[in-house]
């Protein structure tokens, strides 16, 4: 280990840490938020939610079609899905129809999709000012 991986309680910006820390959210925060992201990391689960961000409310059906998923995996991760507060659902007689939960989750989605469209754009162009890499 070099002598830049290690800090130890060393502050550099004693200001700029205690403002920081000021409003860090709590460890409880934090734990639920990491749960969400996972939740949203697995492949399966983002193609339905994609679906729904899309069409705006499903059922289960037709998110397996939407997804290429099994009936069964889209209801296994619809439910993990519901006890995060991602997707909630309706119940229209004996259907069920999921949509996103609120708009953060939304907007979530759309900033990730664009964040990732933005990045897969910018490994596939050239930088400006820079020529374009040719690999022989």
């Amino acid at each position: 280990m070099s002598a830049l991986d290690t800090c130890g309680e060393r502050v550099v910006d004693q200001e700029r840490v205690a403002a920081v820390r000021a409003v860090m959210p709590s460890p409880a925060d934090v734990e639920d938020l990491a749960r969400v992201f996972v939740l949203l990391g697995e492949p399966g689960r983002l193609r339905l939610l994609t679906s729904l961000l899309e069409a705006g409310e499903l059922c289960v059906c037709d998110l397996a079609a939407t997804s290429g998923l099994s009936e069964s995996s889209v209801s296994h991760a619809l439910r993990l899905l519901r006890a995060a507060r991602v997707v909630s659902v309706q119940r229209r007689g004996r259907m069920a129809y999921y949509r996103l939960d609120d708009g953060h989750v939304r907007m979530l989605l759309d900033l990730g999709l664009t964040h990732t469209q933005h990045t897969s754009t910018l490994t596939t162009a050239p930088e400006p000012g820079r020529p374009e890499r040719t690999t022989s």
